[in-house]
């Protein structure tokens, strides 16, 4: 863990408008201050990311989002349920909010985090001002949970790295919007859809965007069809992988396979486990340079919605 010299650079790097990679629970985030449109734009150039992509802005705590955005009753009881903690909520952005359009990709809504690291936190209340941050890889590859795995990414690049360890949860934040009184889950994430209908006691939860909402133009972030992908090609719900394929197993694994080639999520069928190792063992797997990753099937309840909407579009067309 970083000691607090440390933390202090990296708030001064912030601030000073340059990048900041740091852990969160969810997954590593490339960081930068929020509020400088300069700034985060460098987070659009080191990733390749598309510009009409939106961010996520972190920032310390519930206050902090109502200085930036409107909450209305259905998201404040989310967050007071669920942050800190693995979950976005997508807010209408306020008049004066100070927010870089940028980081909305010019819509009038925002999406906000409060993250539960102790890390992340430290840099927040250090740096004193909302810090936009999608997670630290190139555009559409595979999210980082290792603070190895940022340095592999931007070797070469004005990138501060912040070491936390490997992060917890593992696949990033759900993501909400509260539109007519309805929830509609926008991103499965660290926050389960069972979690999100327990809290919210009857309101309706609706998945995904609107039917007819242009995938060129995302609400928020993790929504392009094609993201989350290693280099070789995913083949999902495989019990057994094609010769010469890697496979990422969910369970034991297979009597005879190669060791070489396969990894599995979670030897018990631990829907947590699988969701922490699952970025880390697809880039484990793509290191080998099999042409092909076969992915066990894996149940839709719970994290495993989660972990399902990444692999899907991990293994969508490119």
């Amino acid at each position: 863990m970083p000691d607090p010299a440390g933390l202090r650079e990296a708030a001064a790097r912030l601030v000073s408008g340059r990048l900041v990679a740091f852990p969160t629970e969810t997954v590593y985030g490339l960081g930068a201050d929020a509020t400088d449109g300069a700034a985060v734009a460098r987070i659009y150039e080191t990733k390749g990311r598309p510009s009409f992509n939106p961010l996520i802005a972190h920032v310390a705590d519930l206050d902090a989002a109502e200085r930036l955005a409107k909450v209305d009753p259905l998201s404040r009881s989310l967050a007071e349920a669920f942050w800190p903690g693995p979950l976005t909520l997508v807010l209408e952005r306020r008049p004066d909010c100070p927010v870089s359009d940028l980081v909305t990709a010019g819509l009038d809504t925002l999406a906000v985090r409060v993250p539960d690291h102790p890390v992340a936190r430290a840099l927040l209340a250090a740096a004193g001002r909302p810090i936009a941050a999608p997670s630290a890889n190139r555009s559409g590859r595979v999210s980082p949970t290792e603070a190895a795995h940022v340095i592999a990414e931007f070797a070469g690049r004005d990138v501060a790295v912040v070491d936390g360890g490997p992060t917890r949860v593992g696949v990033e934040s759900t993501i909400v919007q509260v539109k007519d009184g309805v929830v509609h889950l926008l991103r499965p994430g660290g926050v389960t859809r069972e979690d999100l209908v327990d809290r919210l006691s009857g309101v309706p939860v609706i998945a995904a965007a609107e039917p007819d909402a242009d995938p060129d133009r995302p609400v928020a972030p993790g929504m392009l069809l094609s993201h989350y992908a290693p280099s070789a090609r995913v083949l999902l719900d495989q019990p057994a992988p094609p010769p010469g394929a890697a496979f990422l197993a969910f369970g034991p694994v297979p009597e005879g396979a190669d060791p070489r080639l396969t990894r599995t999520l979670s030897p018990s069928g631990d829907l947590a486990e699988a969701a922490a190792n699952l970025f880390r063992l697809l880039r484990e797997l793509d290191a080998t340079g099999a042409p092909v990753i076969a992915v066990a099937p894996i149940p839709a309840t719970g994290l495993g919605e989660a972990i399902l909407d990444r692999l899907g579009r991990a293994a969508a067309p490119r």
